[in-house]
C-alpha cells in the first residue's frame, strides 16, 4: 500500500493551486496527513496506539470546507467519502444507517486499488488484446465451415423454491490455425487503422447492473441482483454478441484481459486494509445534528445521531461484504457553519473525538478577486474555455474582475452569505447574454470591461426584489 509522503508545506503547496486562502485549515490538514504517513514509519507496538487527529472545520457555506477535503484526499490517493449528517435526522426517513458511510469508504477503495493494479497491466493487456482480435479478423476473413449439431434442448434447474430452464451453451468449435506471421502481419495492421472500418463478432460480458434495496438489522443496503444471479446455475458468464468494429473491439477486449491479469483478491485486502489505514471521511452539516441538551423535544433525534456516530468515530468494526473494517484510523474531517449553534453543544463525547478545531474565514472582496483569476480551474478560465468552442475568445479586463469581485461581496452583504458559490450566480447573470447568442457571434473576441458588469449588473443589484432571485 502507497500512501502520499507529501510534507506539509508541499501539500499546502497544491492546495493553494485550487483554494485561496484560509492557511489554518490548509495546514491542520497537512499535518494531519503528514501524521498519517508518520505513523506508518513508527515500530509495530506503537503504530496500534497512535489515533488519528481528528478536525472539525468551523465557517460559514462557501469558503472552501469541502474542497480541502476533497483535494486532500486526491493528493493522497486515499479512499475518501461525504456525507452529510443531517439525512439521518429526517423526518419519516427510512435510510441507511452510519455505518453505511464506512461501506462507502470501502467500495471507494475497490475502484481506486482496481484502477492502479488495471494500470500496471495494459502493456500486457494489449497485447493478448491485440492477438485476440487479430484471429477475430482473420477468422472473419476466412471462415470456417461449421458441422451440423444438433438441436440443445433447455434444461429445467432448481434453486432452493425457484425452478427455471436454461438452455446449455453449445460446445465450442475448434479455431481455425492461423501462422504467426498472419497474426503479426494483421496485428500491425490494427496499429495502423488500416482496419479500422472492419466489424467483428464479439461475445460482451453482459453488464446490466439492475438493483434491489433490502432492509435488514444493519439498515437498508442496495443489493446488485447480477451478483446473486451469476451463482445460480447457467447465469454465471453470460455473454451477449454485438458486433463493433475494431477499434471498439480492440478497447473491449483489452477490458476483459486487464480484468483477467489482476488478482482481484489481492485487490480487495488491499481496499480493506487501505480503508483502515488511508481512509478520510468528510463528516458536512455537523451543525445540523448539534442541539442544546437542555432543551427537550424534537431535538433528541439529532443527539441520536450524534450517539450513532460516535461508535464509528471513536473505532469499531464495520461488517462490509469484502470482511470487517476497523474504524480505528480512519480520519475523519467534519464541518459545519455553526450559525445558531456551536461546536460546545455537541455531545462531550463526540466533541473529544476532534481534538483539532479551525475556523475558516469569511471571504472578502480580495478574496473573490484572487478566486477568479488564480487558481488552477478558475471560473474566468471555465467560461473562456466554454466560450471557445464556440469560437469566442472572451477577455476579462483586471479592472472588471475588480468589479466583479466587488459586486459579489455587496450580494453576500445584502443577502445570505454563501461564500464563493456567489460568485457561480454572479458569473452566470453576466454572460447570460453572451452564452445565448454565442452560437452565432463565432470568431469573434468579447470583451469584459468595467462599463460592461456595471450596466449588466447594476440594475439587478439595485433592485432589491430582483437580486433576491436572481443573485
Amino acid at each position: 500500500m502507497t500512501l502520499g509522503n507529501f510534507t506539509p508545506r508541499e501539500t499546502v503547496g497544491e492546495l493553494d493551486r485550487y483554494i485561496i486562502g484560509q492557511d489554518k485549515a490548509k495546514r491542520a490538514v497537512a499535518i494531519a496527513l503528514r501524521n498519517r504517513w508518520r505513523r506508518q514509519q513508527v515500530t509495530d507496538d506503537l503504530r496500534d496506539e497512535i489515533a488519528p487527529r481528528n478536525i472539525i472545520m468551523i465557517g460559514p457555506t462557501g469558503v472552501g470546507k469541502t474542497e480541502i477535503a476533497r483535494r486532500l484526499a486526491k493528493l493522497a490517493r486515499a479512499p475518501f467519502v461525504k456525507v452529510e449528517a443531517s439525512k439521518f435526522t429526517e423526518v419519516g426517513y427510512v435510510g441507511r444507517d452510519v455505518e453505511s458511510m464506512i461501506r462507502d469508504l470501502v467500495e471507494n477503495a475497490i475502484q481506486i486499488c482496481e484502477r492502479e493494479a488495471l494500470e500496471g497491466v495494459q502493456t500486457r493487456a494489449q497485447d493478448s488484446a491485440e492477438e485476440r482480435l487479430a484471429r477475430m479478423v482473420l477468422l472473419a476473413q476466412r471462415p470456417q465451415v461449421q458441422p451440423q449439431q444438433a438441436e440443445v434442448k433447455p434444461q429445467t434447474h432448481q434453486f432452493g423454491p425457484l425452478s427455471f430452464q436454461v438452455t446449455p451453451q453449445q460446445s465450442p468449435q475448434a479455431q481455425a490455425f492461423f501462422s504467426d506471421s498472419e497474426v503479426n502481419d494483421t496485428r500491425q495492421r490494427i496499429r495502423n487503422g488500416e482496419l479500422d472500418d472492419v466489424e467483428v463478432e464479439l461475445d460482451v460480458t453482459d453488464s446490466n447492473n439492475p438493483f434491489m434495496t433490502i432492509f435488514g438489522a444493519q439498515g437498508t443496503e442496495e443489493v446488485n441482483l447480477q451478483d446473486m444471479m451469476s451463482q445460480m446455475p447457467g447465469f454465471k458468464g453470460r455473454t451477449k454478441r454485438r458486433r463493433l468494429k475494431v477499434p471498439e473491439a480492440l478497447e473491449v477486449l483489452k477490458q476483459e484481459e486487464a480484468g483477467k491479469l489482476i488478482d482481484h483478491d489481492a485487490v480487495q485486502r488491499d481496499a480493506v486494509q487501505r480503508t483502515e489505514q488511508a481512509g478520510i471521511v468528510f463528516l458536512d452539516e455537523i451543525d445540523k445534528v448539534s442541539s442544546d441538551r437542555r432543551v427537550g423535544g424534537p431535538d433528541v433525534s439529532r443527539e441520536g445521531v450524534q450517539r450513532d456516530l460516535l461508535p464509528i468515530v471513536e473505532g469499531s468494526t464495520v461488517s462490509t461484504k469484502y470482511g470487517a473494517v476497523k474504524t480505528d484510523h480512519i480520519l475523519f474531517i467534519a464541518a459545519g457553519a455553526f450559525h445558531v449553534s456551536k461546536v460546545a453543544d455537541l455531545i462531550p463525547e463526540l466533541q473529544g473525538r476532534f481534538p483539532i478545531r479551525v475556523e475558516l474565514d469569511s471571504l472578502e472582496k480580495q478574496d473573490f478577486v484572487r478566486i477568479l483569476v488564480e487558481p488552477k480551474n478558475a471560473l474566468t478560465k471555465q467560461y473562456q474555455a466554454l466560450m471557445k468552442t464556440e469560437g469566442i475568445e472572451l477577455v476579462f479586463e483586471p479592472n472588471a474582475i475588480e468589479e466583479l469581485a466587488g459586486y459579489a461581496a455587496e450580494a453576500n452583504r445584502r443577502a445570505e452569505n454563501i461564500g464563493a458559490r456567489r460568485l457561480y450566480t454572479i458569473m452566470e447573470a453576466l454572460l447570460e447574454e453572451l452564452s445565448y447568442h454565442a452560437s452565432e457571434r463565432a470568431d469573434s473576441k468579447f470583451m469584459v470591461d468595467v462599463e460592461y458588469v456595471r450596466t449588466t449588473l447594476e440594475p439587478i443589484l439595485a433592485d432589491e426584489d430582483l437580486a433576491k432571485y436572481i443573485l
